[in-house]
């Protein structure tokens, strides 16, 4: 990472904690996985099953609504501040923006996800009184996790180099909806023919597969995570990243800011 990414990346880093509501998102995951507890000494004998899918899906869905929620403005802020002029006036390249902005706000995601995941193992911890060696999948299931913000977050800033906040939200979450049930959309265009299943085959390939990445409720239930699991995830989360962002640099490197 040379010295111009690093700048712009620490930049946003500190833009992105100064917002007050990230703060409140961090603040109510938190209020999430205290509930998980609360929801835990009711469901007497699944206390660990609860708390631990409770927990990480305050953590996947609230580091998501973060990524989004500040991913979309990352690029239009910058415009309507006039900021922007005065970064590409030097010698900044554009796709050294975007990689700037994206390490930037995955850089506060992970430090987020880290904090919030200490609560959880709190909770786990109250509940639990110990931990078990099956635990340590939850620290996959953390990995998957941000693995899914540094898609969100590479889409949000795609949709934001080309569309208002608004629309760019819209377009993210929806492609969130649709990856979560990547794998239920491929099984449906198996059953279809002609042009339909081409058209739903390539939608269930081209949308990122969050079902994939989700072994949330596999990891509740002490089953463990392979090795090639993890291996293919990763290099299907980076493969996918890199390409969402090449893509993102190539419209944002054509877009007229004038």
């Amino acid at each position: 990472m040379n010295s111009r990414i690093w700048h712009i990346a620490t930049n946003t880093f500190r833009e992105a904690v100064r917002d007050r509501v990230l703060y409140n998102l961090i603040a109510f995951a938190l209020l999430m996985s205290g509930a998980a507890v609360l929801v835990g000494q009711i469901s007497i004998g699944i206390e660990r099953l609860v708390v631990i899918n409770l927990g990480l899906t305050a953590v996947s869905l609230f580091g998501i609504v973060i990524a989004i929620f500040i991913g979309i403005g990352l690029v239009s802020k910058e415009i309507e501040k006039r900021t922007l002029y005065t970064v590409l006036s030097r010698p900044v390249r554009r796709w050294e923006f975007v990689a700037g902005k994206f390490f930037g706000l995955s850089g506060t995601l992970i430090v987020n996800t880290f904090f919030m995941a200490i609560g959880v193992f709190v909770a786990l911890l109250y509940v639990s009184h110990s931990f078990k060696h099956a635990d340590t999948g939850i620290l996959i299931a953390l990995y998957f996790i941000v693995l899914q913000f540094l898609i969100i977050t590479a889409l949000a800033l795609l949709f934001s180099s080309f569309s208002s906040p608004l629309l760019s939200a819209v377009f993210a979450f929806a492609l969130f909806v649709i990856g979560t049930f990547a794998e239920d959309l491929r099984g449906f265009a198996s059953l279809t023919h002609g042009v339909t299943r081409w058209l739903a085959t390539g939608a269930a390939y081209l949308v990122p597969n969050f079902s994939a990445l989700n072994v949330i409720s596999q990891v509740a239930h002490e089953s463990s995570v392979s090795r090639q699991l993890i291996a293919y995830n990763t290099a299907y989360a980076l493969v996918y990243t890199i390409a969402v962002l090449s893509a993102t640099a190539l419209v944002f490197e054509r877009r007229n800011l004038k």
